[in-house]
């Protein structure tokens, strides 16, 4: 081929990759099209990722408070040992400029981010807490009282407010709840896997729920309730619409050929005005948790032996080094100053040392 084709086809397939360039450009993406894709996206991953595109995607990440009214910060689990969730939980929350109607967060929501989103959050409707180790008994009892108008909640694989490794909420958790979010419709309690217990009160949490009388749906994955538990759920909660009773294996719902008051049978009676009902057996391939295989044990010291030996599923930076551990304490944020600023009002009591 000629030179001289050469050298003028070189300037005109510039040009072709300048204009497939310009119209490429997430710059010049209008608003909508930039939001359509932020409401893809886990709000982590705006934070960290998509905020940093280009000036036109940073604006829509900040000034725009619809996108941070339901705030969801899951998985990334990875990154737990990294990053302060609590301060990105924060500037989450703040990009909402009191807009915030629900809050799920995974590995945040300690004391100090409950006491901040309650006071920039006052309209919040939904709060959705897992794996959250940072909230004692007493932190959570003076705390929920500032959302009265919580109509969802959830306290999964929350272990600073189990009563014992069992699973079960402190009593009092139910009495606050009772009190101070009277709107309360839908409640979530669930566990990473089922385990056995052959000794004290499995109907600890039934007990508790029982008292929800307004309760529209409730989720008990992997709960040890047995069906003198879900029988007192059944006739005090008359509204509940939803139930969720996957891998709790201590309820026996099948019938009994011999005929007679059977208990299973009379649970089945109970659910039959149930509109969307999970049984114990029913797959969890759906479930928003991952649910481990159940783990059954003959005796006592079985079962404290499973324990001692089981994976930590809310802490999983416990499993590594010391000095992984060393570096998570001493990393810094910039997302610090919202937790300090938090962190001083807070009772002596409620405040976390490092």
């Amino acid at each position: 081929m000629p030179s001289s084709s050469r050298r003028r086809r070189g300037p005109r397939r510039r040009r072709r990759k300048e204009a497939a360039a310009e119209t490429r450009s997430w710059a010049d993406m209008p608003l909508d099209a930039i939001l359509a894709v932020f409401h893809k996206l886990d709000h982590i991953d705006i934070l960290m990722a998509a905020d940093q595109v280009c000036s036109s995607w940073r604006r829509a990440a900040r000034d725009e408070p619809a996108l941070w009214r339901r705030i969801v910060m899951r998985g990334n689990a990875d990154l737990s040992s990294r990053i302060n969730r609590q301060g990105i939980a924060c500037d989450a929350v703040r990009r909402s400029a009191g807009q915030c109607e629900a809050f799920c967060g995974e590995y945040a929501g300690d004391a100090g981010f409950l006491l901040y989103l309650s006071e920039e959050a006052p309209c919040l409707k939904s709060l959705r807490l897992i794996s959250c180790d940072g909230i004692s008994l007493d932190e959570f009892a003076e705390l929920i009282t500032r959302f009265p108008l919580l109509e969802e909640l959830e306290l999964s694989e929350c272990p600073e407010l189990l009563v014992d490794c069992s699973g079960s909420l402190y009593p009092e958790v139910y009495e606050v709840l009772g009190r101070a979010c009277p709107q309360l419709k839908h409640f979530r309690m669930n566990k990473q896997y089922f385990q056995e217990q052959k000794w004290g009160n499995n109907d600890a949490d039934a007990e508790g729920i029982a008292a929800m009388h307004e309760l529209r749906s409730l989720q008990l994955v992997a709960n040890d309730l047995t069906n003198k538990g879900l029988a007192a759920i059944l006739d005090n909660c008359p509204r509940l619409e939803s139930l969720d009773i996957r891998h709790c294996f201590n309820v026996k719902m099948d019938g009994d050929d011999s005929g007679g008051n059977d208990e299973g049978t009379l649970l089945r009676e109970k659910c039959a005005r149930i509109k969307t009902l999970r049984l114990p057996s029913d797959s969890t391939h759906d479930c928003h948790l991952e649910v481990q295989s159940p783990r059954f044990a003959r005796t006592e010291e079985e079962i404290w032996r499973s324990w001692s030996i089981s994976p930590v599923y809310y802490s999983p930076w416990l499993q590594d080094s010391e000095e992984d551990d060393d570096d998570f304490c001493r990393s810094t944020s910039r997302y610090e100053a919202d937790l300090d600023r938090y962190e001083k009002v807070l009772p002596r009591s409620m405040r976390t040392f490092l």
